[in-house]
């Protein structure tokens, strides 16, 4: 029983440490253009009280409410902004799951 536990322990670890830290492969970092592809949606995770640029062609959603309106996204296409690695990796994880094809993302400490 107590391996039995120890194993558990361990998968939810593991599980834990590939979901925020293991880089997400097949994802390019980009650097975001004005004249960007108009069929790839812009979605902004960073926190709303982090400067954002309010451009209109950007979608703004925080990486803690991503999973109640994800629906909101309306191409298939996505690019991502994050402000971390931890962040880009849980948005297009979870983007990914959800069906969007995560085309590239940009990460913007000081933007």
């Amino acid at each position: 029983m107590l391996t039995f536990i120890s194993i558990l322990l361990i998968i939810l670890l593991l599980t834990f440490i590939y979901s925020r830290y293991l880089p997400v492969f097949g994802v390019k970092a980009q650097v975001l253009q004005d004249n960007h592809e108009s069929d790839v949606r812009i979605v902004d995770v960073r926190d709303y009280n982090e400067k954002v640029d309010q451009a209109h062609h950007r979608l703004h959603i925080p990486i803690a409410y991503l999973h109640r309106f994800y629906h909101e996204i309306d191409g298939k296409r996505v690019h991502v902004i994050a402000s971390s690695q931890i962040e880009k990796n849980m948005s297009i994880r979870f983007l990914r799951r959800k069906g969007y094809k995560v085309s590239g993302y940009t990460l913007c400490n000081e933007c």
